[in-house]
């Protein structure tokens, strides 16, 4: 299940992107007025660094500049209709762009530009229907290669909306493969077989083949398995390097051609990394674990010559950076710090490592891009110079959970006064593998603080930040030793903090979601609850989801080879213990946990006559696309949670 928080502003920890003010209603609420109210930040998608490390490109809003890296007047590059940019990539010499520009219309189609750093015109090289994504020059220039799914009808990804099912239903599936543009004559051709579906990519450093995670059938549900290969960049023909025990991401080939690094580690969800940083030859053998013994979760990695390699971690729920000798393994601490780093990826570096540029945020400082050597950066921009936080103090909260120490991070309630009785909100994250961090964007969070609530996102067992044991420590025991780091968390609070133990929520996403549908059957703590796309029963949804694949690491098999491990962490199997009024809300198109799974909890909870309320968004998927339909599943938590806690403090 999608790492939610993540995903959504950062592609994936961030809840959702502040909306704009024409997103506003007058929906007369308190909850209403309070989003409303939120800082109007604008989100930057990316900044890269030029290999050479003089320049940094950025885009924001689908807008691109280019700025020197140590300061200056940004230069802005755009093309004909002004249409919206992403997925910028540099010549390996720095003096040409490389990006993608999407055209408007109900299906994917898109434009690939070239721009070079003298100011002229970008140059159109190809007309693509369908969806293309991550274009990067070949060595030499001459060439550049992209993913591209031909006539696929929606945007790649399973958080994205579904196409409805119609009709016959057969095997249809479109594979995302690696396609070349040649520079000199503009001719695009699909490289990567037909059958198969390529996720990750880099280019070997002779331009002959590429290193990429690839897997044959539907993407969404494969990448579960996908293995390491390596692709001849002429023929398409296929060598398979490695194939995993968990799941792999960030190929990224040695300067020497000689070795390939990657990420390993139980993941679930395509573009939210963590694990262990391995190496292995490029023409196959026996990989090797770097950092077996690392206390934190790696996300993103490069070589910086053929011996180092430079990466960004989650650690301890914040952002840190370090290297990692590939011939020794021994890691290097560079930089830390209570903040978030990028979007996708989490950093950018020149081709020697010597300088860097990041898009840097924390709860109390909203994004702007820095560059420089690491943990020497210069702010770069300042789009959000006027935009202030409008919720409390954040605070980087551990506690014990039986002889396991657990992290997260609660944000206090705007103007808090120790004397006064607060509610108390459980914000639970996605994935399970994936981590709350100190991000500006936590919409809900900062809009829960202003109105006068503790919010408290724990980073449970499952979650990244405290090493691989740690993440895989969910396997098989879902709802188990999870759950109980997060009520051990929420008794943490209650001793230290002055929160009212008749006022408190849980809410979350996707395994959020799960995980209060989960809750509200193991106790009756809470006073209301919100579920957005959760998971209510195994069985269920085993069969209707689009990413199955995804179970079988965290269970060990198919809920029809081994339903018993499933069931001990099937919500429906305990929902006569349910009492909690809850909140319902997902898209109808959601592939990732399906609408079925929110209408068979809402069924059950009306026939035990529990306080239910159920929205479904139409045409939406996993992750939200209308933002008149994010403020509507903003405010109607918060005033879900307003109404119940007024309720309970009336029992008085």
């Amino acid at each position: 299940m999608r790492d939610f928080l993540r995903l959504l502003c950062s592609a994936a920890l961030a809840f959702a992107c502040f909306l704009p003010a024409s997103a506003q209603s007058t929906q007369p609420s308190r909850g209403a007025a309070v989003v409303d109210s939120m800082p109007r930040m604008k989100r930057i998608d990316q900044a890269v660094i030029s290999p050479d490390g003089t320049q940094v490109a950025y885009v924001i809003g689908g807008e691109l500049s280019v700025v020197p890296s140590d300061g200056g007047t940004p230069r802005s590059i755009s093309v004909e209709g002004k249409l919206p940019v992403r997925d910028v990539a540099w010549s390996k010499d720095s003096k040409q762009i490389a990006f993608v520009a999407d055209l408007a219309g109900d299906v994917p189609a898109a434009q690939i530009f070239t721009s070079a750093t003298d100011g002229t015109a970008p140059v159109k090289r190809a007309d693509v229907k369908g969806y293309a994504a991550t274009p990067s020059f070949s060595p030499d220039g001459s060439r550049i290669a992209l993913l591209f799914s031909k006539d696929m009808p929606r945007v790649a990804g399973p958080v994205e909306p579904m196409t409805p099912l119609s009709g016959e239903i057969g095997d249809e599936i479109y594979e995302q493969r690696l396609t070349t543009i040649d520079l000199a004559t503009n001719t695009l051709s699909q490289v990567s077989p037909a059958d198969v579906y390529v996720y990750e990519y880099e280019w070997m450093p002779d331009g002959k083949g590429w290193m990429a995670t690839a897997a044959h059938g539907s993407g969404d549900a494969n990448w579960y398995k996908a293995k390491l290969y390596r692709i001849d960049s002429h023929s398409g023909d296929m060598h398979e390097i490695y194939a995993p025990k968990w799941q792999i991401a960030e190929p990224h080939v040695s300067p020497d051609g000689k070795h390939v690094a990657f990420i390993e580690g139980v993941m679930s969800d395509e573009g939210v990394t963590g694990g262990d940083i391995f190496v292995i030859d490029t023409n196959g053998g026996t990989p090797r674990n770097l950092t077996p013994k690392i206390s934190s979760s790696p996300s993103w990695l490069t070589w910086t010559s053929a011996d180092d390699i430079l990466f960004v971690q989650d650690i301890d729920g914040h952002s840190g950076i370090a290297k990692v000798k590939a011939s020794a393994g021994s890691v290097q601490a560079l930089w830390s710090g209570e903040e978030s780093l990028g979007q996708a990826p989490d950093a950018s570096v020149s081709l020697d490592g010597s300088n860097t540029a990041v898009i840097r945020q924390s709860a109390s400082a909203p994004p702007e891009v820095w560059a420089g050597p690491i943990g020497k950066w210069k702010q770069l921009t300042s789009i959000n110079a006027n935009v202030k936080p409008a919720w409390g103090e954040m605070k980087n909260f551990h506690w014990m959970s039986g002889s396991v120490k657990v992290q997260g991070w609660l944000l206090l309630p705007k103007d808090y006064a120790p004397g006064k009785k607060y509610p108390l909100v459980v914000n639970v994250h996605g994935g399970p593998s994936g981590a709350c961090t100190p991000r500006f964007d936590a919409l809900m969070m900062g809009a829960e603080s202003a109105m006068g609530y503790f919010a408290f996102c724990p980073n449970p067992r499952g979650s990244y930040g405290q090493g691989e044991a740690f993440t895989r420590a969910n396997i098989k025991d879902f709802g188990g030793g999870d759950f109980r780091d997060i009520m051990t968390g929420v008794d943490a609070i209650l001793k230290e903090y002055p929160v009212d133990p008749r006022r408190m929520g849980i809410r979350g996403h996707s395994y959020g979601g799960y995980m209060t549908m989960w809750a509200e059957t193991q106790t009756n703590r809470f006073a209301a609850a919100v579920a957005g796309a959760g998971l209510s029963d195994w069985l269920s949804y085993y069969g209707v989801n689009d990413i199955d694949e995804w179970m079988i690491p965290f269970f060990g098999a198919s809920i029809y080879d081994d339903p018993a491990v499933y069931a001990k962490s099937d919500p429906m199997h305990f929902v006569k213990n349910v009492k909690t009024p809850t909140l319902i809300l997902v898209g109808d198109r959601d592939g990732e946990v399906p609408m079925e799974q929110s209408v068979e909890w809402w069924h059950a909870l009306q026939t035990f006559k529990v306080p239910v309320k159920f929205v479904v968004y139409p045409n939406e998927g996993h992750v939200f696309s209308k933002l008149s339909d994010w403020r509507d599943y903003f405010v109607r938590g918060l005033d879900w949670f307003d109404e119940w806690f007024t309720k309970a403090e009336a029992k008085q």
